[in-house]
């Protein structure tokens, strides 16, 4: 089936044309014809497999015919509700790109930065709104935003949304909306505690599941190599060296380690950025610039940015650190291997990472294969690296002390 067979606009299939796209990916083929029909949908799909346009094309489609009828009228119609702002200004781009030419006006809504153009962009009138809770409800209790009159609801990345405890924001919102409205829910995971609460969301779904048997893209390739935690910097450095021309995401634990890692990187001679919470909104939205325009090649993330970093052409994932909970790990290697593309992820394994290793594989379903390094090519990464430096595990704490003293007085300034 191509996008020209579906009872959409002429305006959205020429979008689809310029953009590249002729036939739905599966996701798409099987949540297009029942959001289009009006019912809710309880959608399970891999990250990368093109969910965003599976519900953003029909529900421009649908707000576009609804501009025609003469009983229409003006104000918000439907709310996309996201866990992070890095998501939320991804997701407004397919809006604003498959939207183009329709009339149908979008809007990305997310703290950290001044509400003004955000409010006066609200008065001249828009009909989807793409936001985080947080700044949604501060101007819903400022009476600046009203949202009785919305008729659809999406909550994208649903799982991820719980996990950050948002379940009350979300039953908030529902509140607030007109009895009859249509729910699409979202989500790249699927346990029974986000079963339980997705039933209670949504109205007799329509439910679909894309893969489920395997959470992780048949096109992206990955592995793990068992590097001792103290020598993850010599191999990051070994990838780096070995792709140059690559785009490579790098995911590590936490925002003090993030930054001790851009730092080994720069004393080899390799510029990199950091990306993770304690940086303001608008360096965020410049380093997320910097990366997706290759003006920047290496990205060091935390798991707060897997859900929002959306960018073509991710060549390499690499996991320096294990993620803590399993379905993290689904998230950070689908940063690579987006829709028809081909994507490498490798994940660094210590040995007291072992279980964590274990918990993923089970969650999985499946081992995850093992890239073997013999003792010399393991001794050789190490006295090939630039990097000279010796650390006592002291050094290294005061290190991150200090660090993080510095963060906290940062805080306390603002």
């Amino acid at each position: 089936m191509k996008f020209d067979d579906y009872s959409i606009s002429n305006e959205i299939k020429q979008n689809l044309t310029n953009l590249g796209f002729k036939r739905p990916t599966d996701i798409q083929f099987k949540s297009i014809p029942p959001i289009l029909k009006g019912e809710d949908v309880l959608a399970i799909a891999q990250t990368g497999t093109g969910k965003t346009a599976a519900f953003a094309i029909p529900i421009i489609s649908i707000l576009q015919e609804m501009k025609y009828s003469v009983r229409y009228q003006e104000g918000l119609k439907c709310i996309v509700m996201v866990p992070t702002r890095e998501l939320a200004i991804q997701i407004t781009e397919v809006f604003q790109k498959l939207g183009k030419g329709t009339k149908v006006e979008s809007l990305c809504l997310f703290g950290g930065v001044d509400q003004t153009p955000q409010v006066d962009k609200i008065e001249k009138g828009i009909d989807i709104l793409i936001a985080t809770p947080g700044r949604m409800f501060d101007l819903i209790y400022q009476k600046h935003l009203k949202i009785t009159g919305v008729e659809i609801l999406v909550l994208d990345e649903a799982d991820h949304m719980l996990d950050l405890g948002f379940i009350k924001d979300i039953q908030d919102v529902k509140k607030f909306l007109p009895k009859q409205h249509q729910t699409l829910f979202f989500s790249a995971t699927i346990n029974e505690q986000i079963k339980k609460v997705a039933y209670s969301l949504v109205r007799n779904p329509i439910r679909i599941q894309v893969s489920p048997k395997d959470p992780v893209a048949k096109n992206i390739t990955h592995s793990v190599v068992f590097v001792e935690m103290d020598d993850k910097r010599f191999f990051l450095e070994r990838v780096i060296n070995e792709n140059p021309e690559s785009k490579i995401l790098v995911f590590v634990r936490t925002k003090v380690r993030a930054e001790r890692v851009k730092a080994a990187m720069e004393r080899v001679g390799i510029a990199s950025e950091t990306i993770h919470g304690d940086k303001e909104q608008l360096d965020r939205l410049e380093v997320m610039t910097k990366f997706r325009a290759g003006d920047v090649k290496i990205l060091i993330a935390t798991d707060v940015s897997a859900r929002g970093i959306d960018i073509a052409n991710v060549d390499y994932v690499v996991n320096y650190d294990l993620p803590d909970v399993p379905e993290n790990y689904v998230h950070r290697v689908g940063r690579t291997g987006r829709g028809t593309q081909k994507g490498l992820a490798v994940s660094f394994c210590a040995t007291e990472e072992k279980p964590i290793l274990a918990e993923i594989e089970g969650f999985m379903g499946k081992a995850i294969r093992v890239l073997e390094i013999d003792k010399n090519e393991y001794t050789e990464t190490i006295d090939f690296s630039k990097d000279t430096t010796n650390y006592d595990i002291k050094a290294l704490l005061a290190e991150a002390e200090k660090m993080e003293e510095k963060r906290k007085k940062g805080k306390k300034k603002k």
